[in-house]
This record gives structure tokens, C-alpha cells and sequence, in this order.
């Protein structure tokens, strides 16, 4: 069938499954710059499937076992040894071809794709995806638990969701108290590793950092990780509807630099130098539809799914961002991460509306 001649779900389904590579894995996007495997991205991309007994979701998470037992020497220094230059940290990028560490320097500090990752685990094992193969893989498992104790998750400033400069960020803390509550059936969780990190994110709250009073990262926390629910999640979601959205997707926040109008300038500029002027992501809108859902909002729900819609290319293409004010966007399109969120907010509204 012609993709033209899809409707908008089979067109997302088309093309996610385009970044899906041979050992399970997906690529960010087809672009250059993001023709790489990322742990994050992979958790996001392979969430439709959580349900699915179609293996794609096992097969997605054996391939990210193997990777972290290629790494298991450096995981295993740091359970006892808390990292302290970036490249100590389990990395966050890694090659399609033979999933060895990208070595360019990056923010490789990021507690958010580990607690993803552990999160991923638990939920599949629950849905009765077969994750666990052997002692190995429990053994792994184990290791990421004392990873992010050693690493102290609950203070300490990583790079966080989008990989800029390092701060404590309520959206990470978050997702790591997710994974490992997530696993608790599964291996041996301290109850004071979790406790810290409400600790650290109840002293935040609704703030994403020190220098960020909301973010887009934060609607992770409602949706998949549901760590804030009720008036919590509510506020979050107010936050972010009244101070991020745009008419195309939803600025990570305020002054955000990566794509923005002005970019050409440098990125080192103070935050305002950058207001209005900040790239919109296409995937805050079905995000925001699925934060609604967990808040029983459907017909806003609806609402949102539909925005989705009308930013899609022709074919179906969610673009990662639209620069602000206009209908060009970049060339990381499509986005698996946008592909995904969508295939996951419209596939739920429809089961809620039948």
C-alpha cells in the first residue's frame, strides 16, 4: 500500500518501525546527526509495543542487556566508586553498527536514561514480556540499582533529558524512583534509595531545576512514570499548557537555545536572550494528550491527538520541532520519539472511546 493511502496510525507505525534496526534497537532518527542509538530514545520508541506480543519490546530490551554487559567492567566500578568525570557515566549514545560507546565528548551524565531503562524492565516483566533471559540479566539489573546509589541520583547535578549543563533535575530523580520501584520485585531495592529521591523531588516541587521552573521533561513524571498524580500532576500540566505550548509543539522551556532563531549566535548566551524565539516540539502535544488521559481529561485528550494530526507531514512524519513561529522544520524528521508518543496516545483514546 502506498503510504499516502494509510491513515495517520499505520503512517506512524511505518515509519517508527523504519528506525528499528536488525538487533531491535532504534535509531533516534534518519538524519545524520541523530544516526545513533540512544537509551532513552530506544525506551520511548519500543513503549507502543509493551503490550504487543509481537517481541518486538523483548527483543528491544535483550539487545539493551547485551550492551550494558559489554559495560558491565565500568558498571561494576561504579557501584562502589562514584563517577566523577563524564565518561565514568554508562553513556548515553551508542554506535547502530556494533553498540560501542560514541566517545565524543557529551553530557553522559544522565540518571533519567538509566531510571528509563530500569523502568522499561519492570513494566515489561509485568506485562508478561520474557525480559529476563538468565542469572546474567538479573545480575545486570542488580548492578543499575547500585549504580544509581553510588551515583547518589537523588543530588546529584546530571545532564538530564536534554543533555545540556549539569543540575539536580526533578524530571530525572523522577524517573529514576520510577525504575526502581518498577524493579522491586524483581531484585533488591534499599527502601531509603527511593525515599532520598522523594525527598529531593518534594523539595522541588513543581520546579524542573534551579534555573528551569518548568520544562517539558516534567510531563515524563505523569506520563509514563505517573510518580505525580491528582492536583500534582494537574499543576504540572497548567504549568506547562500556560507557559511552554506554542502553536506547533511545546518549547522544552523558557529560553531554550537548541534550534532557536537566534542559535546561529552561540548557545552560551543567559536564558533570555533566547525568549521567543525557542524551537516547539512536535511531541509535547500527544504528551500533553496523554498526561490528560491519567488526569481523566479525554475530550481534551481528544483535542490534543488532533493538533498532533494537523502538524503531520503528509505522509505521516512528525518533524522533532518546528522553529518558532513558522512551519519549517529540522531535518531529524521524522523523530522516532514523536512517532512513538502519538502511536502510544492514539491507539489509548481510541480503546477509551469505544
Amino acid at each position: 500500500m502506498n503510504i499516502l493511502q494509510m491513515n495517520r496510525l499505520e503512517q506512524n507505525h511505518y515509519h517508527l518501525d523504519s528506525l528499528r534496526l536488525h538487533n531491535g534497537l532504534y535509531k533516534a532518527s534518519h538524519s545524520h546527526v541523530y544516526s545513533h542509538v540512544w537509551l532513552r530514545d530506544s525506551f520511548y520508541e519500543v513503549l507502543p509495543y509493551l503490550h504487543s506480543t509481537c517481541g518486538r519490546y523483548e527483543q528491544t530490551y535483550h539487545a539493551l542487556l547485551d550492551i550494558f554487559r559489554k559495560y558491565e567492567w565500568k558498571i561494576d566500578i561504579h557501584t562502589r566508586q562514584k563517577p566523577v568525570h563524564r565518561h565514568e557515566y554508562i553513556h548515553a549514545r551508542f554506535d547502530i553498527y556494533n553498540g560501542e560507546e560514541i566517545l565524543q565528548d557529551w553530557g553522559n551524565c544522565q540518571h533519567d536514561a538509566i531510571g528509563a531503562i530500569l523502568f522499561g524492565i519492570g513494566e515489561g516483566v509485568r506485562a508478561g514480556r520474557k525480559i529476563i533471559r538468565d542469572q546474567k540479566d538479573h545480575e545486570i539489573i542488580q548492578k543499575l540499582v547500585y549504580y544509581l546509589y553510588c551515583c547518589q541520583y537523588w543530588m546529584d547535578a546530571d545532564n538530564g533529558m536534554w543533555e545540556e549543563w549539569r543540575e539536580v533535575h526533578s524530571s530525572s530523580v523522577g524517573a529514576c524512583i520510577a525504575g526502581l520501584q518498577s524493579v522491586r520485585d524483581i531484585v533488591f531495592v534499599p527502601r531509603e534509595l527511593i525515599t532520598k529521591g522523594y525527598t529531593t523531588l518534594t523539595n522541588m516541587f513543581p520546579f524542573e531545576s534551579a534555573d528551569r521552573p518548568a520544562d517539558l521533561a516534567q510531563l515524563s513524571l505523569i506520563y509514563p512514570y505517573k510518580v505525580f498524580i491528582a492536583d500534582d500532576a494537574k499543576l504540572i500540566v497548567d504549568r506547562i499548557e500556560g507557559l511552554l505550548l506554542r502553536e506547533r509543539g511545546v518549547i522544552r522551556y523558557k529560553g531554550d537555545s537548541y534550534f532557536a532563531l537566534n542559535e546561529h549566535e552561540g548557545r552560551h548566551h543567559a536564558l533570555s536572550h533566547y525568549y521567543g524565539k525557542e524551537a516547539e516540539w512536535t511531541f509535547g502535544i500527544p504528551w500533553l494528550a496523554l498526561c490528560h488521559m491519567e488526569l481523566g481529561n479525554i475530550e481534551k485528550a481528544k483535542e490534543y491527538v488532533e493538533w498532533t494530526e494537523r502538524l503531520m507531514l503528509e505522509d505521516g512524519r512528525l518533524p522533532e520541532l518546528y522553529f518558532a513561529g513558522s512551519d519549517r522544520y529540522n531535518e531529524n524528521t521524522p523523530l522516532g520519539w514523536s512517532q512513538a508518543i502519538y502511536i502510544i496516545a492514539k491507539e489509548r483514546l481510541d480503546s477509551l472511546q469505544k
